[in-house]
């Protein structure tokens, strides 16, 4: 028997070609910008709160602003994409991302916390496109063999610019804002408007500093992009839009349905409970801003942590049965952030983030499982979905203002995300019947 040429060896799957390592590194790159984004914005509920003398529930209104973006745009982001090119839907994002930092500059001028709103949603009306368009495309860079692997490298530099966006927020922003208390302040403002108005206007610049250098990143970033030729890929010269159909046969599909649902209510318990954590440490224990945004750090490195850990279960688990054990854990994580007092409930909280990392690509997967070209759609509605972010913190930040008697208006706001587990430990246990019954069918 004559042994086997190299010629008819089969070939070891590429994940990223030489000749589109750097498109995929400038593409990788997006994710890291979004996730700074994300995770320097989630304490600043805290900081404008005592800045501006303002409720829970006004400074929440951040996240309201932040993902209401990444709801309004994600359809159009990807009609657009889809009637012209990956390569502008990412320029387009560019532009308004970096668009929305240099807004701090004006925002902060005035002083007015509404225009410090608008400055958040035009941002992130940008990273929608940039996540609209980012994620298939990296798919869409190379075999489809290695699409996952592909996918799942670009996605690890997400955490980098999440923790990067962490530290910068506690060391540039938390530690150098004046440390007097929401107390202090309010004195201050009746006994002495002007010196309040400049700790104020001290403490906003602070703010703007940050956000003014990540505009010039960006626009940075803007100009490579528009200057890189970037690779058309399979599908792309496809410009039919067919959006009516397609949003018919999605809506007809309970799973996908279902699956946004449930995205929706994954991001709004991740949000609450990464925003909130700064208010736990200060309220619950007495920890300074800059201290509790230390807890949120810790947070992410389990988080990050444990996304490796369950890949590797889902060796031995199918996704929907996984979903279901991680949101179970995160209910009783939550219940235990509720009902114990101290450190042991911080614990809790920051134990949460073991159970949530593997949630939204989980979801995603199950909800475009089996769709085709409509996941091109499909996957717009899950972005869409991120605006559970926008809904669900204010309503905490509401109830972190009521007077209640039973547990403190902080312990108890918690309830919130708890209700987010249940929805989708409901939707991972659906799935789970739906896949034992599917393998039944097919023993059968």
């Amino acid at each position: 028997m004559s042994m086997p040429t190299s010629e008819s060896s089969p070939r070891p799957a590429v994940v990223v070609a030489r000749a589109v390592l750097f498109p995929f590194i400038l593409v990788t790159s997006l994710f890291a910008l979004w996730g700074f984004a994300n995770d320097i914005t989630n304490p600043m509920v805290a900081a404008f709160k005592n800045i501006l003398l303002i409720s829970n529930f006004e400074s929440s209104l951040v996240q309201f602003a932040f993902y209401g973006g990444y709801c309004f745009m994600a359809i159009p982001a990807a009609l657009f994409i889809k009637r012209f090119s990956y390569k502008l839907g990412i320029l387009a994002g560019l532009t308004l991302y970096a668009v929305g930092c240099l807004l701090f500059i004006p925002s902060g001028h005035m002083m007015a916390f509404w225009a410090f709103l608008i400055s958040y949603f035009v941002m992130t009306c940008g990273l929608s496109f940039l996540e609209t368009s980012a994620n298939p495309y990296i798919l869409a860079m190379g075999e489809e063999a290695t699409a996952t692997r592909r996918l799942n490298f670009a996605q690890a530099f997400n955490p980098l610019g999440s923790l990067t966006g962490m530290f910068v927020a506690k060391e540039f922003i938390l530690k150098r804002l004046d440390p007097s208390t929401e107390e202090a302040r309010k004195v201050l403002l009746e006994s002495d408007p002007a010196a309040f108005a400049q700790i104020q206007q001290s403490d906003l610049n602070v703010i703007i500093g940050p956000y003014t250098m990540l505009g010039l990143v960006v626009l940075g970033v803007l100009v490579l992009f528009a200057l890189a030729r970037l690779p058309k890929v399979s599908g792309e010269d496809e410009r039919r839009l067919d959006a009516g159909p397609t949003l018919g046969r999605l809506l007809r599909n309970s799973r996908y349905v279902e699956g946004v649902v449930a995205q929706a209510f994954y991001v709004g318990a991740q949000i609450m409970c990464w925003t909130f954590i700064i208010q736990y440490g200060v309220n619950e224990l007495g920890l300074s801003k800059a201290d509790a945004q230390g807890y949120n750090m810790i947070a992410m490195v389990i988080f990050v942590s444990s996304r490796f850990v369950c890949t590797y279960l889902l060796k031995f688990f199918s996704p929907g049965k996984l979903l279901a054990c991680l949101a179970a854990g995160g209910g009783l994580l939550t219940l235990g952030t509720i009902l114990i007092h101290g450190m042991l409930g911080l614990y809790c909280l920051i134990g949460i983030s073991a159970c949530m990392s593997l949630m939204f690509p989980t979801i995603y997967g199950i909800a475009l499982d089996g769709l085709g070209d409509d996941a091109k759609l499909g996957s717009a509605g899950l972005i869409m979905a991120i605006g559970g972010g926008c809904l669900m913190p204010p309503i905490q930040g509401w109830i972190m203002d009521q007077q209640v008697s039973v547990l403190s208006p902080t312990r108890l706001s918690f309830v919130l995300p708890l209700v987010c587990f249940v929805v989708i430990a409901i939707y991972g246990w659906r799935t789970m019947r739906d896949h034992a019954a599917r393998r039944v069918q097919a023993a059968g």
